[in-house]
């Protein structure tokens, strides 16, 4: 939900469409620990999509951040924010990460409202403002137990891993 609006899902007859973290591995090339997305549900291509984290006390930034005392750092909510819209963009396009990833070009507006600790589940509400070409513009919001934690607005650009040089 973003803007108070409930987002329609892809599938036929209001069947949300979901992805499992395999699937979400053929889209992205992130990996453990980088890999911030469990799940991914309620897609609406090139629209939005809702991205859910799990988040244990295993996450190897507890560690540091803050022992005694551990909380999610708010760079790695923006990051799985991120994730989702950029696994919802590949999804969209039908491209999987073999040659092509997707880079951060900007943030902004970002707000930390709420710590999210070990035992939290976020939803990352991504809905893409705007495109041109293959640079993407999303605004997320992450909730833990219906309260927004976070949100931020940011862009993203599809490159390939090979960019084509020409001889000089």
């Amino acid at each position: 939900m973003i803007d108070g609006r409930v987002s329609a899902h892809i599938q036929p007859a209001g069947v949300p469409e979901t992805l499992t973290t395999e699937r979400i591995m053929h889209l992205l090339p992130h990996r453990y620990p980088m890999l911030l997305l469990d799940r991914l549900e309620s897609m609406v291509t090139n629209e939005s999509a809702v991205g859910i984290k799990n988040v244990t006390i295993n996450e190897p930034f507890f560690n540091g951040h803050f022992p005694g005392h551990p909380v999610m750092p708010g760079v790695l909510i923006v990051e799985a924010m991120a994730q989702t819209a950029a696994a919802l963009v590949m999804y969209s396009l039908g491209i999987e990460h073999q040659d092509t990833l997707v880079y951060f070009m900007s943030i902004s507006e970002a707000r930390f409202r709420i710590p999210v600790m070990p035992g939290d589940t976020l939803y990352l509400h991504v809905e893409k403002r705007q495109q041109r070409g293959m640079v993407w513009r999303f605004y997320g919001q992450a909730i833990v137990s219906g309260k927004i934690v976070a949100e931020a607005m940011y862009t993203a650009q599809i490159s390939s891993k090979n960019p084509v040089t020409t001889p000089v």
